[in-house]
C-alpha cells in the first residue's frame, strides 16, 4: 500500500546522550563531507511532507539548517520517549521512524515497510535481527497506545510495536547500519569533526 507524501512525516530519532562516541551528537557526524542528520532527511525529502528530529539538545543548530527538533516531554524514556515527542508533534496519518545514525537506507525502506504492513505499522528486519526504530507507525493508534505504555513504564518499543500488531518488513541480504563506535565511523567514512 503506497503512502503519499502528504500522509507522512519523517521523524529522525536523535536524542540519546551521544555517551558511546564520547559526547558526539551523531546528528552532526559528516558523512562524506554532509552531516549525517541532513543526509537523511534529504534522502527522504521526496516521500515525506514533512520532517521532524527528536532532539534533547542544540535546539537552536537545527532550526539554522531548516528541521524542526521535538524535545521528550518526559525525561528518562529512552527511545520510546523519542518516538512518543515525535507522535505528539505529527500531523500526518502516518510516521516514519529512523535513527539519525543509520547508514544504508534510502526511500525503498519506506516502500519495504508499507508493503508489509496492512495498515497496522510495521518494523524492519534486516541482518543483524529486528530494527525497531527502522519502522512505518499509524499515527492514531501508536498515540493510543503510548499514553498507557508511558504511564506503566513500558519502555520497550519492540513491546509497543507488538501491541500494536505490526508487521515485520523482512529485509534479506541488508545491513541498515549505525554508529555506536569509532571502528564504526571509519567503516562509514565519518569526518571526526562535529562542528556545523
Amino acid at each position: 500500500m503506497p503512502i503519499a507524501p502528504a500522509d507522512l512525516t519523517l521523524g529522525l530519532l536523535a536524542g540519546g546522550r551521544a555517551t558511546r562516541l564520547g559526547g558526539r551528537d551523531k546528528a552532526w557526524l559528516r558523512r562524506d563531507g554532509e552531516f549525517q542528520v541532513l543526509r537523511l532527511a534529504q534522502a527522504f525529502a521526496p516521500c515525506a511532507g514533512r520532517t521532524l528530529v527528536s532532539a534533547n539538545r542544540d535546539l537552536p543548530r537545527y532550526a539554522r539548517h531548516g528541521l524542526r527538533a521535538v524535545v521528550d516531554r518526559s525525561p528518562d524514556l529512552g527511545p520510546l520517549g523519542g518516538v512518543d515527542a515525535l507522535a505528539a508533534a505529527a500531523a500526518t496519518p502516518w510516521l516514519l521512524t529512523l535513527p539519525v545514525d543509520a547508514l544504508a537506507v534510502g526511500p525503498w525502506l519506506l516502500d519495504a515497510l508499507a508493503a508489509a504492513q496492512a495498515g497496522q505499522g510495521a518494523y524492519a528486519v534486516d541482518d543483524d535481527g529486528v530494527q525497531p526504530l527502522f519502522a512505518l507507525w499509524p499515527l492514531a493508534p501508536l498515540r493510543a497506545a503510548l499514553a498507557p505504555a508511558l504511564a506503566q513504564r513500558r519502555l520497550a518499543v519492540r513491546g509497543l510495536q507488538a501491541a500494536l500488531g505490526m508487521a515485520a518488513a523482512r529485509l534479506p541480504g541488508l545491513r541498515l547500519g549505525n554508529l555506536n563506535t569509532p571502528a564504526d565511523l571509519a567503516a562509514a567514512g565519518i569526518d571526526a569533526d562535529p562542528m556545523a
